[in-house]
């Protein structure tokens, strides 16, 4: 009998952990859908000031992008995000980075490190520290570097990866994000809405 109570007690807090990381991953944001916690305010590493994904929105849309410092993905397209950013904020959309991961798992993700890599790369946009990743839970965001772009009236019109080569840029054949901002700013239909997202895990936090 004890042994049961054992086993089912093991049962029990396997079940548990797997809700928690289940819940802590949550589902990915449905096409059509609006940014959750719009109007959270979170510190960028740009400035030092607190801004929200509603202080960004462009006339004709608004890109959130989950990204970090560490990640060789997010490394490699960094400059392709930051440029795309300060392009199409001249064309109506507004652009936001959020790093999801939590410095005390992935200490190259520090808010001091942010800083320095905003300034490295010269971003004119937000780069914010997502506290707790708490808006990539409610964005059912994976991986860094993760897009998703917003219409002017709200409305999730693509999420996914940059486009097909992270490593070599003059290679690129297929340019997912790029294509989805012209169509935005265009305000014409995105040609393809959704790609799988490409990069390293998101480093949340530990779960005791």
């Amino acid at each position: 009998m004890r042994l049961m109570t054992i086993a089912l007690t093991a049962s029990f807090a396997m079940t548990a952990l797997g809700a928690a990381r289940a819940e802590e991953q949550g589902k990915s944001l449905a096409m059509g859908s609006k940014a959750p916690m719009a109007a959270t305010k979170l510190k960028s590493a740009t400035d030092g000031k607190s801004v929200a994904i509603t202080d960004v929105k462009g006339t004709k849309g608004t890109l959130v992008v989950f990204t970090c410092n560490h990640c060789p993905y997010a490394k490699a397209w960094e400059q392709r995000i930051v440029e795309m950013g300060h392009e199409y904020s001249k064309k109506g959309i507004g652009t936001i980075l959020l790093n999801p991961n939590d410095p005390g798992v992935s200490k190259g993700d520090s808010f001091e490190a942010m800083q320095e890599r905003a300034k490295e790369r010269g971003m004119q946009m937000p780069y914010v520290m997502d506290e707790g990743s708490a808006l990539a839970k409610a964005f059912g965001a994976m991986v860094t570097p993760e897009a998703y772009l917003f219409d002017k009236g709200g409305k999730l019109v693509y999420h996914g990866t940059i486009d097909d080569n992270h490593k070599e840029a003059d290679k690129v054949e297929k340019r997912y994000l790029k294509d989805a901002l012209d169509a935005v700013a265009g305000g014409k239909t995105v040609p393809m809405a959704e790609t799988k997202g490409i990069g390293c895990t998101i480093k949340f936090k530990k779960v005791s």
